[in-house]
């Protein structure tokens, strides 16, 4: 029997969060129902929101991601 070799994560594409263990239940609760692991739900929830704040902001979908995501990556990269 070989060993496995272990992946390395690429810390640049994936990143981890905490959450408490109640919020977690809930979420796993939730994408039980569409059949949805903990990273996509949280992935719909995210893309949910952007949908709500563009509506909000009476701008484009596309628009308000790009925004929000720029300004995530300055705050990761400590700017």
């Amino acid at each position: 029997m070989t060993p496995r070799k272990r992946k390395k994560m690429d810390i640049n594409k994936w990143k981890s969060c905490a959450v408490d263990i109640d919020t977690y239940c809930i979420l796993r609760a939730m994408g039980s129902h569409g059949f949805r692991k903990p990273a996509s739900m949280i992935a719909k929830i995210v893309d949910d929101e952007v949908k709500k704040i563009s509506k909000k902001n009476n701008s484009s979908y596309d628009k308000t991601r790009e925004n929000l995501l720029s300004q995530g990556k300055k705050l990761m990269n400590g700017k």
